[in-house]
């Protein structure tokens, strides 16, 4: 008798191959309620974490294809993508662990009997969105709200079926939090789209001045470095 989809016979997640982890992103992102209610409490950390790994890798995916249209957001050139491909998969592996302990500690508090796997587990699944959530993102504050939101009903949803957690205490907790982190993430968007904005001028007059220096003594390049310099300077402080 098979399991439920993206499961195999006897509970256990179904592992490797890449039909597998694409039947369990799909059974997250569309039946988010039965997957977490279904999903084996034990069973090692080696199935998360290549699902996660493998989660990091499309979204960095994404973000390479973002790039090329200039949708990825301030900063976020075509080299910068690339270079994501390696460091993604790598801080997501990482930081997986981190993030599962203080969602292991906040479900602790919250009266979870559960253990520090089964909260791993939970937060290596949940990253089944972040595909979607990174397309999401091209679109500037809605998309981080909208992509918060969803995370947030994951979370509600796994505290809920997993951690036997009530839900309007979970919404509460964890609906504060998210507040918190998207207020946090609104600013530093604006941020970065002010500090993009401002030094677009300074970036074109790099350029320029890299070819009007072909053509300098030493001396002359040094001032003009040096003007350069002091106009970026003064530019910043009057920020």
């Amino acid at each position: 008798m098979e399991g439920p989809e993206g499961m195999e016979p006897g509970g256990q997640m179904a592992s490797g191959s890449s039909s597998s982890i694409l039947d369990t992103a799909k059974r997250v992102i569309t039946d988010p309620a039965g997957f977490f209610r279904d999903m084996p409490r034990e069973g090692g950390y080696k199935d998360p974490l290549i699902f996660l790994i493998a989660m990091s890798v499309v979204t960095a995916l994404v973000g390479v294809v973002l790039s090329l249209f200039g949708l990825a957001g301030p900063g976020a050139t075509f080299g910068v993508a690339l270079a994501s491909l390696i460091f993604v998969p790598i801080f997501a592996a990482i930081f997986g662990f981190v993030g599962a302990a203080i969602l292991f500690v906040i479900w602790k508090v919250l009266g979870s009997e559960e253990s520090y796997e089964t909260a791993y587990r939970c937060c290596a699944y949940m990253a089944a969105i972040s595909p979607i959530t990174s397309i999401l993102g091209a679109i500037p504050y809605l998309g981080l709200l909208a992509s918060a939101v969803w995370g947030l009903f994951l979370v509600v949803t796994a505290s809920a079926e997993v951690h036997k957690i009530k839900q309007g205490t979970a919404w509460l907790v964890f609906g504060i939090l998210t507040a918190l982190l998207c207020l946090m993430g609104v600013g530093s968007q604006c941020a970065a789209r002010k500090m993009s904005r401002d030094m677009a001028p300074w970036a074109e007059r790099m350029e320029e001045m890299g070819e009007e220096m072909e053509d300098m003594t030493p001396e002359e390049a040094g001032r003009a470095v040096g003007e350069f310099l002091k106009g970026l300077q003064e530019s910043t402080q009057g920020d």
